[in-house]
């Protein structure tokens, strides 16, 4: 049956209102597509901005935490410098040799053989020690065994011989263990009138310090050597071998014998 007119009609509306409600949804449906891919865009970037500031943040604070422990380290060594120089100004000027005789001391053992007592120094962290020869001989000049050092803490320690220079009187021994050594001043630098400290064992008496000046250098010793320097800090027997020190903390000399020649 052909269809009127109207019908026609109605139904040509009916199609279009679907096909415009489908075209309107759509759009919709896009507009509201677009609209939240703009959203998560604008949030993700927030995100990455947020981790960026954070990152930035961390880096900032990375920085800071190593400036200031920069700074730290800088003041701790500008005050153990100025704490230094302190004791070295006082050393200077004939105050206050403490500071300097602290350090030194520590660094300082007797030297116990068979037949007597020395002293000696060490002068490498290892435990090397270097005390006078004599020390370590017996009345007819070979080696007193056994020998063995006591520290400063009063800790007695077996020592092994390493060798000697008998024409120089000096030798050379090792103790096991680690300790603070003593550097060795440069000779040429040594000036007459210059403040010096002898530390030693004199007549038994451990870690004894005595005050004096460096009175001439280059006085000749019994070997015949021309490099012996005199001083009028108090030697006696058990001296020997212990570390004649300037007000640096540093050994300018070996204590050996007396300017009468027998030996200290």
């Amino acid at each position: 049956m052909a269809l009127k007119k109207h019908h026609k009609i109605l139904i040509g509306s009916f199609s279009s209102i679907v096909i415009i409600f489908m075209i309107v949804n759509s759009i919709l449906l896009y507009s509201l597509f677009i609209k939240q891919n703009l959203n998560y865009n604008s949030l993700n970037q927030k995100i990455t901005d947020a981790q960026s500031n954070i990152n930035t943040l961390t880096d900032n604070l990375i920085q800071t935490k190593t400036t200031l422990e920069n700074t730290i380290d800088s003041l701790d060594i500008k005050l153990g410098s100025i704490n230094q120089e302190m004791v070295l100004l006082k050393a200077s000027a004939g105050e206050d040799f403490s500071g300097i005789i602290e350090d030194a001391i520590k660094s300082v053992v007797t030297i116990r053989t068979g037949v007597g007592q020395g002293t000696g120094f060490i002068i490498a962290n290892e435990g090397y020690i270097v005390t006078n020869a004599h020390v370590l001989a017996d009345e007819s000049g070979a080696l007193s065994t056994p020998i063995t050092a006591i520290t400063y803490e009063q800790k007695i320690i077996s020592a092994d011989f390493i060798g000697y220079n008998g024409q120089l009187d000096i030798a050379l021994l090792k103790i096991s263990g680690n300790y603070n050594r003593l550097k060795l001043a440069d000779s040429n630098e040594i000036q007459i009138g210059e403040k010096v400290i002898a530390i030693g064992n004199p007549l038994g008496l451990q870690f004894s310090v005595s005050e004096g000046i460096v009175s001439a250098t280059n006085r000749q010793g019994a070997n015949g050597i021309e490099a012996y320097i005199q001083t009028d800090a108090a030697l006696n027997p058990g001296n020997s071998g212990g570390p004649l020190i300037n007000k640096k903390g540093q050994v300018i000399g070996i204590n050996n014998f007396k300017v009468s020649g027998g030996k200290a």
